[in-house]
C-alpha cells in the first residue's frame, strides 16, 4: 500500500502532448474529455469467528471521449502511456465523422473541497482492524444468547481522478470512502432470522472504527433481527402505508429519481419526459439531488466530466422544475449541465447519475401522521427495490415492517413487498414529516451496468393505496 500521489502527468504522460492527442481526437466535436484514474480498495470480512477475507485491489487508466451530437465514441486502456492514448483517439475519432460541431463550453471552476484527500486506508494498521473486526464479532455474541452468527465489514478505498479538456483546463478531484457493516443472525425455537445495519461515508475509517459507534451499529443490527424473529406474514392487498425516514427514501430513489435523470427524458422513454412545468406530485413534496453535502457517500466535488456537482431541485411543491444532466444531454436538450455526469470507472462513459436524492421535511409530527393510519403498514427498512423507468412501477422489498390498525403500531410483518408506480405514488403523497434524515451511507446505484455510490433521504410520509404484497391469508 502506498500513499504516493497520482501524478499521471509527471510519472506516464507529457501534458502538453496529452493535450494535442486530446484536441485532434475532439476536432470537429460537440464534446470531449480525457479522464485518468487511479483507486485503491480494501475489504476486510470477519465472518462466524474468523477472518474470512482480506483484499487488496489497485488499478489505473483512462478513457478517452468525443461527443457529436447524440453519439460518442470511447476508447479507454489500463495502460497511460502516449502510445495507448493515441489508440484510443483513434477509436474516439470514430464518432465525429465529418465533424461539422462546435466545441462546447467549458464547466465553471471551483475551489471548494467536500471531503478530505486523505487516505482512509491508512488510518489503522491492517492488524488494528482484524481486531476491531475480532471486538465487533465478540461484543455482538454477548449481547444475546439467540445470536449465532455475527459477520463484519470494513471497507474503505480512494479514487484520485484528472480531467483533461481540449481547451486545455485540468480539473482534480481525490475521493475517500469507507463503510463499516454489522450482521447478525438470530435463532430462537428453530427459526432463524437476520438484521444489518452499517454506514459511512467520504471520510476516514478511523471513526467507525471507535467502540462508540461500532458498538451502537450492533445493537442497531441485533434490534432488526429480533423483530424479524416475532414477525408474522405481512398481510396483502391495497391500502395506505406510512414510510419512515431515512434509508426509506430510496423508495424515492428508484421509483421517481431515475425517471428524472436527462438521457430518459431526452429519448422520452421516462414516464415523466414532456412534464416539465406539470404537477406531478401532491403539494408539499420537493424534491432535490444534492451533490454538495460534506462527506456524504453520493457527494461529489466535481463530476466526472468536470462540472462542479450542484444542490438541483427536481420537484418544487409537487411541479416538476428539473432532471439530472451531463455535457451531453443538457447540450441536447438546451440546458445547463447540473453536475450529474457520473461514471463507475475509466473503463466507463459518463452518463446522468444521481448523487444524494431525498425529499424536503414538511410540518407533520411523525406519530400525528402513524396515528392517522387506520389500517395499513408502517415500514421503516428496505432491502432495494426494482423500477420500470418507462412507466414508473416499482416492487420494494420491506426489511422492517409493522401492522397498524387505527393508529397503533402493531406486530412486525415479515415478507411485505410495495407495489406501485413512482407518479402515481407522488401525488397520493398525503402527509410529510417534519423529521427527514439522510441515509447512514449504503448506497450504491445500477444504471446500464455501471454502479457508483449515492445517497437518500426523506421524512415520515403517508402514502395512499399502494399495494401491498404479502403471504398472510
Amino acid at each position: 500500500m502506498t500513499d504516493t500521489p497520482f501524478r499521471p502527468f509527471e510519472t506516464h504522460l507529457d501534458e502538453s502532448r496529452a493535450l494535442a492527442i486530446v484536441r485532434d481526437a475532439v476536432a470537429g466535436a460537440d464534446d470531449g474529455e480525457l479522464f485518468l484514474e487511479r483507486k485503491r480498495s480494501e475489504g476486510l470480512v470477519f465472518d462466524d469467528g474468523r477472518l474470512k477475507n482480506a483484499s487488496y485491489d489497485a488499478s489505473e487508466g483512462f478513457g478517452l471521449r468525443a461527443v457529436n451530437g447524440e453519439v460518442a465514441g470511447y476508447g479507454h486502456s489500463t495502460e497511460i502511456s502516449e502510445a495507448a492514448l493515441s489508440r484510443a483517439a483513434e477509436t474516439a475519432r470514430l464518432a465525429v465523422g465529418d465533424g461539422g460541431g462546435r466545441l462546447a463550453s467549458a464547466p465553471a471552476g471551483t475551489n471548494r473541497r467536500l471531503y478530505s484527500d486523505a487516505d482512509p486506508m491508512l488510518d489503522a494498521t491492517f492488524g488494528l482492524k482484524v481486531e476491531t473486526l475480532r471486538e465487533i464479532d465478540a461484543f455482538a455474541r454477548a449481547l444475546d444468547s439467540r445470536v449465532v452468527q455475527v459477520s463484519a465489514t470494513l471497507a474503505a478505498s480512494l479514487q484520485e481522478v484528472f480531467i483533461l479538456r481540449p481547451e486545455g483546463g485540468l480539473v482534480s478531484d481525490i475521493r475517500p470512502m469507507s463503510r463499516l457493516n454489522i450482521s447478525v443472525i438470530v435463532e430462537q425455537g428453530g427459526r432463524r432470522e437476520s438484521g444489518s445495519f452499517g454506514g459511512g461515508g467520504r471520510s476516514g475509517l478511523k471513526a467507525l472504527m471507535e467502540p462508540g459507534h461500532w458498538q451502537g451499529v450492533a445493537r442497531e443490527a441485533l434490534r432488526i433481527a429480533l423483530v424479524n424473529l416475532d414477525a408474522v406474514a405481512a398481510p396483502a392487498g391495497v391500502m395506505d402505508v406510512v414510510v419512515g425516514p431515512g434509508w426509506p427514501g430510496v423508495l424515492l430513489h428508484e421509483a421517481v429519481g431515475h425517471g428524472l435523470e436527462g438521457d430518459f427524458n431526452r429519448k422520452k422513454t421516462s414516464a415523466f419526459a414532456g412534464l416539465m412545468g406539470s404537477r406531478v406530485a401532491a403539494p408539499g413534496v420537493t424534491v432535490l439531488d444534492d451533490g454538495t453535502i460534506p462527506d456524504r457517500r453520493g457527494s461529489i466535488t466535481v463530476d466526472d466530466e468536470g462540472t462542479p456537482s450542484g444542490r438541483n431541485v427536481l420537484i418544487e411543491d409537487g411541479i416538476l422544475v428539473g432532471y439530472m444532466q451531463d455535457r451531453q444531454n443538457a447540450r441536447l436538450m438546451g440546458v445547463k449541465p447540473t453536475g450529474n455526469g457520473r461514471r463507475e470507472s475509466h473503463a466507463h462513459i459518463p452518463m446522468p447519475r444521481m448523487t444524494n436524492t431525498y425529499m424536503l421535511g414538511g410540518s407533520a409530527a411523525p406519530a400525528d401522521i402513524i396515528a392517522s393510519l387506520k389500517d395499513g403498514i408502517y415500514a421503516v427498512g428496505f432491502s432495494g427495490g426494482q423500477v420500470d423507468i418507462t412507466n414508473g412501477k416499482f416492487v420494494f422489498n420491506c426489511t422492517e415492517a409493522y401492522r397498524v390498525r387505527n393508529g397503533v403500531v402493531g406486530e412486525p410483518v415479515k415478507g411485505a413487498t410495495l407495489i406501485g408506480d413512482g407518479a402515481t405514488a407522488l401525488k397520493q403523497i398525503r402527509a410529510i414529516g417534519n423529521d427527514m434524515a439522510l441515509d447512514p451511507g449504503i448506497g450504491n446505484c445500477g444504471k446500464a451496468g455501471q454502479w457508483v455510490p449515492v445517497g437518500v433521504g426523506q421524512p415520515t410520509l403517508m402514502i395512499g393505496g399502494l399495494t401491498v404484497g404479502g403471504s398472510a391469508a
